[in-house]
C-alpha cells in the first residue's frame, strides 16, 4: 500500500469520482434515445444468443435515509400490484421484438425491495419472465432480498420460479448506526432470513455490507464483518456509501459531522478486507470479495470479469435489458434508460409502448475508453495485444494514451510490452484512473468519494 503521503499527493482524499458501472455515466444520457430506437435495438439482438434481463421494482415499505437509489415508500399492496401488471405488460411488449430463440443468461431482480411482492405475485412476474425466453443452461437468477420483507411462502415462490442466488442487504449491525441511517435490521433477523434461504437449497448468497457510514469506527466495522461472516456468504459487496443529498434528498437527515472523513474512509476499507482476506476470500476488483470456488472468483482469474449496473460481475452478454422505472439497458449500439418516475413509466406502458425516456448512442471513441475504463476496474491492467485487436486505434496512439496516465499520476502506474498497469499498492486509485480515461465533462454532475 503506498503510503498516506503519497496518495494525499496524488489527490485520492479530495477527488470526487464516478463509480464506472457504465461509460459514459448516466449524467451524460440525454434526447436521441427513446422507444422506436429502442425496440429496433432489441430487434437486431443476434438470434439464439444470451441476453440478461434486469428488473427494477422500486418499491419500499420504509425508506432507508442512506439510500440513493431510486424508490418510493408504500403502505399499500395496491401500487405494488399495479405496478407488477406493468411489469408483465412491459415483458410482453419485450417478447414481441426479440429474435427467435434469445436465451436469458442472468435475470436479476432489484430494487427497491423485490420481496415486498406477495408469492402470488412473484410466480405471476415469474411466470411472464419464462415467457418471454428461455432460460440459458447455465442461466443465473438473483434477487434482492430485506430480510425484514421475506417469509418461507415467499421464498418458495423465489425456489419454484428458479431463483439460484440470494442477495442479502446488510449495510452495518451496529444498532446506533442503523439508527442514524433509517435501516432497522437486527442480526438475528438477518440470521433468520439466511436460515430460510439455506433452508429452501439456493445455491448461493451474496451479502452487501457498506463501509463510511455515520458513526463507523473501526472495532464497530469489525464485529460486522465477524457477524457477516458467521452467515458463510459465498459473496461479499463492500460498497463505500456514497453521501449525495443533491441527488438523494433523504440523506439530508444524516448529520454530515458523524461521517468518516476520507482518510477515514480508507482505514475502514482496509480493517474490512483484511478480515475477509484472512477468512480466504479473494479479492474481487476494487469492492467485492468471493469464495475461490464462487463464479466471480473464477471469472476474475480468467480475466472474464465485467462490470455493469449492478456492480462485477461474470456475466459476459453483450446484451442487458432493464424493465421497470429507471432501469437503464445497455446494447452494443448504446444505452438507454426508462422513464424514473413510475407515473411516467406507467402511462407509456399502459399505451403499449416502451417506457425509454433517455439514453446515449455510442460515438467517436466511447466503446474504445468503456473498455479501458472497464478493464481498469476489473482487472486493474489494460491489455495492449487486446485494445490493438478490437478497436481502431494504432499502436503510437495508444503508448500515448498510457504515457499520459503514467504522467499524471506520477509514475505510480506500470507500463509495459504488455499493457498498462495498476500495481497492487496504488489500487486505492483505481477509479481515479479509470477517470482519467474518461473524455467527458465530469462537472455536469457531482460524484462521490474516490475511496
Amino acid at each position: 500500500m503506498m503510503t498516506r503521503t503519497q496518495l494525499t499527493r496524488l489527490g485520492l482524499f479530495d477527488a470526487k469520482v464516478p463509480r464506472y458501472t457504465s461509460y459514459p455515466t448516466a449524467p451524460h444520457f440525454a434526447g436521441g434515445v427513446g422507444p422506436a430506437r429502442f425496440g429496433e435495438w432489441i430487434e437486431a439482438v443476434p438470434e439464439h444468443s444470451a441476453i440478461s434481463l434486469y428488473l427494477h421494482v422500486p418499491f419500499c415499505r420504509r425508506l432507508c435515509w442512506f439510500c440513493a437509489c431510486r424508490t418510493q415508500g408504500t403502505a399499500s399492496a395496491a401500487p405494488v400490484a399495479a405496478y407488477v401488471d406493468r411489469l408483465k405488460a412491459e415483458l410482453a411488449l419485450l417478447s414481441r421484438h426479440l429474435p427467435r430463440g434469445v436465451r436469458l443468461s442472468r435475470v436479476h431482480w432489484g430494487g427497491g425491495t423485490p420481496t415486498l411482492l406477495s408469492a402470488d405475485m412473484m410466480r405471476d412476474l415469474g411466470a411472464a419472465t419464462r415467457a418471454v425466453a428461455d432460460f440459458a443452461e447455465d442461466a443465473e437468477f438473483s434477487v434482492e432480498i430485506d430480510p425484514n420483507e421475506i417469509d418461507a411462502d415467499r421464498l418458495a415462490a423465489l425456489r419454484d420460479i428458479g431463483l439460484t442466488r440470494a442477495s442479502v442487504g446488510v449495510q452495518d449491525f451496529n444498532p446506533e448506526i442503523q439508527q442514524v441511517i433509517g435501516r432497522d435490521q437486527s442480526y438475528d433477523v438477518t440470521r433468520r432470513a439466511v436460515d430460510m434461504i439455506r433452508d429452501q437449497e439456493v445455491q448461493s448468497l451474496n451479502a452487501d455490507i457498506l463501509f463510511g457510514l455515520p458513526g463507523q469506527t473501526g472495532a464497530r466495522l469489525t464485529e460486522t464483518v465477524q457477524k457477516l461472516l458467521s452467515l458463510s456468504p459465498d459473496r461479499v459487496a463492500l460498497y463505500g456509501y456514497a453521501h449525495v443529498p443533491w441527488m438523494a434528498k433523504r440523506q439530508t437527515l444524516i448529520p454530515t459531522d458523524t461521517l468518516p472523513g476520507p482518510e477515514a474512509r480508507l482505514d475502514l476499507f482496509e480493517t474490512a478486507q483484511r478480515l475477509f482476506k484472512w477468512d480466504g476470500f479473494a479479492e474481487i476488483g476494487i469492492d467485492h470479495f468471493a469464495r475461490p470456488d464462487d463464479g466471480l472468483a473464477r471469472a476474475a482469474r480468467a480475466g472474464r470479469l465485467r462490470r455493469n449496473f449492478q456492480g462485477y460481475t461474470d456475466d459476459t452478454s453483450e446484451v442487458l435489458i432493464g424493465l421497470g422505472a429507471s432501469s437503464i439497458s445497455r446494447f452494443p449500439q448504446g444505452y438507454a434508460q426508462n422513464a424514473a418516475a413510475t407515473s411516467a413509466y406507467g402511462a407509456a406502458v399502459d399505451a403499449g409502448q416502451f417506457a425509454i425516456a433517455r439514453g446515449h448512442v455510442f460515438q467517436g471513441d466511447d466503446r474504445l475508453r468503456a473498455r479501458m475504463i472497464e478493464a481498469v476496474m476489473c482487472d486493474f491492467r489494460i491489455s495492449r495485444s487486446e485494445i490493438l485487436r478490437d478497436f481502431d486505434i494504432t499502436g503510437p496512439a495508444l503508448d500515448t494514451l498510457f504515457e499520459r496516465a503514467e504522467a499524471a499520476f506520477d509514475g505510480t502506474l506500470v507500463i509495459t510490452e504488455e499493457g498498462l498497469f495498476v500495481p497492487p499498492a496504488a489500487r486505492p486509485l483505481t477509479r481515479m484512473v479509470a477517470r482519467h480515461f474518461d473524455a467527458y465533462d465530469l462537472s455536469r454532475a457531482g460524484h462521490s468519494s474516490a475511496i
